[in-house]
């Protein structure tokens, strides 16, 4: 049996051997075991049967083997002979994928191009008719003509023009689409379309405006977008297009879906930005005519932007390539009437179309250095006018505002100090207007009364703009300007709001970027002067002061000054007796300074560590053994700051550094003839145990590779440590000092201890939690041991089920079980010391495993355990769900409502509140799950929102938002039966005395007192 009749035997039924048929024959060709004479001969009792299907069935051989070849195996006699006998046999099928093959040899030149362009236009004129998967492979095939041979069809102009219009018209599949759009654009830049405008016009607006919508899951990706932005490409391809598209795209602007509408507005947009200057001066003042409605009486602001960018891309195009400021331009005359309308607008600067007439003025006024001139000229003489002639300062406002945009546009324009604009030959149309705007922004900040904030805002506003134009202000007046910022944000405002002072906060910032000299010089002195060497009673002064130069401080130059004064003025308040607030306040302000920059690269990160972290911490722990007075250092909420600033600087030293600091993180710096370290002493003293908070933050900082003070100095052990670590949390009674210990043994635990001493950790949890179990007097540093440790362990994955089963075991246990519920609260709670950051492991499954294995065992228990004892399992429940992520709870759901429940009756505020937050998500993720319950979370949630005496405002107002979100999530025949109820009770919390909370019981009952009513039959 021949090969041909081996291929046509299986191809209809297995198409990959029918293809291993067609290799061989391929391989033969190549080895020269057969000639192509002879497997074309082989097709001659099949090729010109009438059975259209067995032709097929030859052609599709021939057209396999091809796409077997190599691309310079065949002649180019062979390919031209293929071709033309290809185009002959077009019809039958494969003979496409044939012609496709060959147009991959590399000997397939322009005739046979030509060859196969026009038997596809004499054969396929009915195109529309065809299967759509057969237009796509007839489209691809001119896709890559167009790719390869583009000049050879541009050649055949009218023919290839025509030819391809009349083939593709009438298309309608989203697939094939993408690919007519790319050929026709093609043709619309690179032919000469003179004369067939019209026609190729019409052949893609007609799609206009693209209204498909993919089906769910379409394998093919084609989007609506994808199709409008090529679309719209076309349309915009040729300036011959323009006395069609802008006339018919404004017809469509009288549309009423808003999607049209910024279909059409984008499309003119593209058509502006493409189209000759010519083209679109013809049009500019005539699309003003049509968009200035959308802007002015905005409707929706998507819209007005949209309507924005296209008079924007007019002026841009028409101000391309233009030098002169002539008055007689294209650009000159379109923006004359616009100039015109917007200046009649700013007339009545406090109505509506006043705001949309100055967006119009900066949109076009980026649009060129040309565009900016002609606009100031016509615009800020009168603007200056109608601002000194406003009989109100709601009018000085509406017009300071436009001026903001106006100063906008010059900034793009011009540029500023940190964003530097192109040159341009064009001077500055706002350098005669200088003084004139300088004092008169002046005097709106510094000389209007004090209750006109919005005001002076915005001519803080304009004064920031003036200073940031570049080669506007002179220094000195940039420096007035400065002056002024700082009075507002150092001198106290009698209205009691910080817009202002924020909003010049803000300005110094941006000042300090562009010019850190005059913050330096001028700010900073200023500021400095303001803190006190001491603490004062009222302590809002120094702390506005802090924040400003906080905020200041994002040059590295200024950032490095304010450190050094920082630790100056902290010096000399600590030798001044007083509270320690203000170290704190100054503390925090460092830390803040410090975190928003890269420490790590940071050349002045040694000079960080000698002064803050030796010298500080030094200090503090001299004074806490006697040697030195103590000060507001040895505070314990003085040292957490101190503990965090050296946390930071610490983890960013290099190895070697954190290394050596880790042998001295008890000894801190000092001689032990000085001070001695608080592990292993006895009867310490409580200022030198409250070194130990410094202490944890050298360990938080260190690499987990570093030794630690006080392990085994041969194989770094930490056994003793940790054993010590938990016979002083045992005795601790401070609670800053017991949770710095705690954090100590988590750190060792997690971080340091190896997986091979694990044991012994876990030796000392279950001996501790065996002396709990059944002793009547309970000890609470104990429990809070147990979960330290627990957590440490757990966020390691390390004994997971073992230890979470003996956690608990301690719930059952009527002495221990009320203490031990409130621990599991811990064991996933965020920490600052156990952090990644600073080296602590923490696996990512950590969280799912805790609540795979306490879940199920809670639910489980609770059914059996005495009543009295039952609280402790949803409290330890509340605990694990509050940090835990929706879609794990949601696995849950059925196991967990039951008990949410329940735990509603709680009188536990905490418990509550991390309870309804649970609800709140299961009810926006799986409502369909709490429809069975919905008359017991009702009543619930009413009572938690209702009853002030026992429910914080917390809980009430997570009620309220909870019992908000059933009517958006759940079916209204199950809730109409509880809406009287539900808005009548809501009655009561109207005047709840938290004013967030009465609103949300406004927006509550409006959501409840809004459902549906059911349809009557």
């Amino acid at each position: 049996m021949s090969a041909i009749e081996r291929f046509l035997l299986t191809y209809s039924n297995d198409k990959d051997k029918a293809s291993r048929i067609a290799q061989d024959t391929a391989k033969a060709l190549e080895t020269n075991h057969t000639t192509l004479i002879e497997v074309v001969q082989s097709l001659g009792e099949y090729i010109n049967q009438e059975d259209a299907t067995k032709r097929a069935g030859a052609v599709q051989y021939l057209s396999h083997i091809m796409g077997c070849l190599p691309p310079n195996f065949l002649s180019r006699q062979q390919v031209r002979l293929l071709c033309q006998f290809l185009c002959d046999r077009i019809e039958d099928g494969g003979a496409l994928q044939g012609l496709k093959n060959l147009e991959t040899m590399g000997r397939y030149n322009q005739e046979m191009a030509i060859l196969t362009f026009r038997a596809i236009l004499a054969h396929f004129q009915d195109l529309q008719a065809r299967p759509q998967l057969q237009r796509l492979q007839i489209l691809d095939i001119i896709s890559t003509l167009m790719s390869k041979h583009r000049g050879t069809l541009r050649d055949l102009g009218s023919e290839s023009i025509v030819g391809i219009t009349d083939l593709v018209s009438g298309e309608k599949d989203p697939r094939n689409l993408m690919v007519v759009f790319s050929i026709l654009k093609v043709i619309m830049v690179e032919w000469d379309i003179s004369e067939y405008a019209e026609k190729l016009f019409d052949s893609v607006f007609c799609y206009f405006p693209i209204t498909f919508r993919p089906p769910p899951n379409d394998p093919y990706g084609i989007t609506a977008q994808d199709l409008k932005d090529r679309l719209r490409e076309c349309i915009s391809a040729s300036g011959y297009f323009a006395p069609y598209a802008f006339p018919q795209l404004l017809d469509k602007l009288d549309s009423t879906s808003p999607s049209v509408k910024k279909d059409v507005l984008q499309a003119i947009a593209a058509c502006a930005s493409s189209y000759s200057q010519t083209a679109v001066s013809n049009y500019s003042v005539t699309i003003w005519d049509s968009l200035k409605f959308e802007i002015l009486n905005v409707q929706e602001e998507g819209l007005a932007v949209e309507a924005l960018k296209a008079l924007q891309a007019i002026a841009i195009r028409l101000g391309r390539g233009l030098e002169s400021t002539d008055p007689k331009t294209p650009l000159a005359n379109y923006l004359r009437p616009i100039l015109d309308e917007c200046n009649q607008q700013l007339e009545e600067p406090q109505h509506k179309q006043a705001k949309p007439a100055g967006q119009i003025l900066s949109a076009l006024g980026v649009a060129s250095p040309i565009a900016f001139f002609l606009i100031i000229k016509a615009v800020l003489p009168p603007l200056l006018t109608l601002y000194q002639g406003a009989d109100s300062i709601a009018k000085q406002r509406a017009l300071l505002e436009v001026l903001v945009q106006l100063l906008d546009s010059a900034i793009a324009i011009y540029g500023s100090p940190t964003m530097p604009a192109p040159e341009t030959s064009i001077a500055n149309p706002l350098v005669p207007f200088k003084d004139r705007l300088f004092e008169l922004n002046s005097q709106a900040l510094m000389s209007t009364a004090a209750e006109e904030v919005s005001f002076r805002v915005v001519a803080l506003r304009a004064l920031l703009r003036l200073c940031l134009l570049g080669k506007y202000l002179e220094e000195n007046e940039i420096g007035m300007v400065v002056q002024y910022l700082d009075e507002i944000v150092l001198c106290s405002d009698p209205t009691g709001r910080d817009d202002l002072r924020k909003e010049a906060i803000g300005a110094l910032v941006e000042i300090s970027r562009a010019k850190p000299n005059l913050v330096m010089d001028i700010t900073f002195p200023a500021f400095m002067a303001r803190l006190p060497d001491s603490c004062p009673t009222d302590r809002r002064e120094y702390l506005i002061t802090l924040e400003g130069l906080a905020q200041l401080s994002v040059d590295k130059f200024v950032s490095d000054t304010l450190i050094r004064r920082l630790l100056n003025r902290l010096d000399v308040v600590l030798g001044n007796d007083g509270s320690s607030a203000y170290p704190q306040a100054i503390l925090s302000t460092l830390q803040y300074v410090l975190a928003q920059r890269d420490l790590q690269l940071d050349p002045e990160l040694q000079g960080y560590f000698e002064s803050i972290v030796v010298g500080l911490i030094t200090r503090t722990v001299l004074a806490a053994a006697g040697g030195t007075p103590t000060t507001a250092l040895n505070d314990e909420s003085t040292m957490e700051i101190l503990a965090r600033l050296t946390t930071m600087i610490v983890r960013n030293l290099d190895e070697h550094k954190q290394k050596s600091l880790a042998l001295q993180c008890y000894s801190l710096f000092v001689q032990e003839t000085l001070f001695s370290p608080v592990p292993f002493r006895q009867h310490t003293p409580r200022t030198e145990r409250a070194t130990m908070i410094l202490s944890t933050a050298v360990i938080a900082g260190v690499v987990r590779t570093a030794a630690l003070q006080f392990t085994d100095a041969e194989d770094g052990s930490t056994q003793n440590l940790l054993a010590e670590l938990v016979r002083l949390a045992l005795a601790e009674d401070f609670a800053p000092i017991r949770q710095t210990i705690l954090r100590q043994i988590g750190l060792i635990i997690n971080k340091f201890m190896p997986p091979q001493e694990m044991h012994y950790a876990t030796d000392i949890l279950s001996h501790i939690i065996g002396s709990l179990t059944g002793n009547i007097t309970v000890s609470e540093n104990a429990i809070r041991i147990v979960f330290w440790m627990s957590k440490a362990m757990l966020l390691r994955l390390t004994n997971t089920e073992e230890v979470l089963k003996r956690l608990l075991s301690l719930l059952s246990d009527s002495a221990c079980g009320s203490p031990s519920a409130r621990g599991f609260n811990l064991l996933l709670a965020p920490d600052e010391t156990l952090t990644k950051e600073n080296g602590a492991t923490i696996r990512l499954l950590a969280k799912q495993k805790v609540f795979n294995v306490c879940v199920p065992t809670i639910a489980a228990e609770f059914r059996n355990v005495n009543t009295s004892i039952k609280p402790n399992y949803l409290i330890a429940l509340s605990g694990i769900l509050k940090y835990m992520q929706p879609a794990v709870v949601l696995q849950e759901i059925d196991v967990l409502l039951p008990l949410l429940l329940q735990s509603l009756d709680l009188e536990n505020p905490d418990v509550k509140a991390a309870t309804i937050q649970t609800l709140m998500v299961i009810t926006q993720e799986s409502p369909k799950a709490v429809e069975g319950h919905i008359s017991s979370l009702v009543t619930r949630l009413l009572n938690a929102a209702s009853n002030r005496i026992i429910n914080p405002p917390e809980v009430r107002l997570n009620a309220l938002k909870c019992l908000r979100i059933f009517p958006r999530r759940i079916k209204d025949s199950n809730l109409l039966p509880h809406k009287t109820a539900v808005t009548s009770s809501l009655m009561t919390v109207l005047d709840d005395p938290k004013r967030i909370v009465r609103k949300e019981a406004v927006e509550c009952r409006a959501a409840w007192f809004n459902m549906d009513e059911p349809q009557s039959e």
